[in-house]
């Protein structure tokens, strides 16, 4: 599996669930949007990072799958918000998740291959699409955050303890908050 050229290109599996990983491959949606799959060979590359790969090898990922795929991503995410406010979902958006959940999934398998599937990626992202409604429709939905840095979007359940968890994760913007804080107390204390 080859990795993207640009580090920022990598896919951040923070969410702790695969429908909000898959929200993921859209990054700073609050500042200039970052692409993660810019094409269909980084959905195939994404489908198999994230375990949901029914066959070995490159996965056969047509423009048609990667135009459904972000359309189903932005719905997911725009259902998630929503839910996380307590406010009602747009209908499309509704829609279009419990379209794609009601299709085929993958289908789990003992042995060497976890998955199997007549259509591979459509039945990942099926299974995405079921997590979703899993997800919204059940009790974790509560314990689904975004990220406290400004410049981060990521959104993830918070499975710590006291349910305080404020970063995507401490290695990645919790450790960015925290040198920002000593540097500003730093500054604070040699002006004084």
């Amino acid at each position: 599996m080859t990795q993207p050229s640009d580090p920022a290109l990598a896919f951040p599996f923070l969410g702790g669930r695969p429908c909000l990983d898959f929200v993921a491959t859209l990054g700073k949606r609050h500042a200039t949007p970052l692409e993660r799959i810019p094409d269909p060979g980084a959905l195939g590359r994404w489908i198999a990072e994230a375990g949901l790969a029914a066959e070995d090898g490159p996965l056969p990922v047509t423009s048609r799958d990667l135009a459904d795929a972000r359309a189903l991503r932005e719905a997911v995410y725009r259902v998630v918000r929503s839910a996380m406010a307590g406010r009602e979902s747009d209908a499309a958006d509704v829609a279009l998740v419990n379209e794609v959940a009601a299709r085929p999934d993958l289908a789990p398998q003992l042995g060497p291959r976890r998955w199997t599937a007549r259509h591979p990626v459509r039945a990942a992202l099926a299974t995405v699409a079921r997590d979703t409604v899993l997800l919204v429709g059940g009790p974790l939905l509560e314990r689904v955050k975004e990220c406290g840095n400004p410049d981060c979007s990521l959104l993830f359940l918070d499975d710590s303890q006291a349910r305080r968890r404020r970063w995507c994760s401490m290695e990645r913007c919790g450790n960015l908050a925290k040198v920002a804080g000593y540097r500003s107390r730093n500054r604070a204390a040699s002006t004084r």
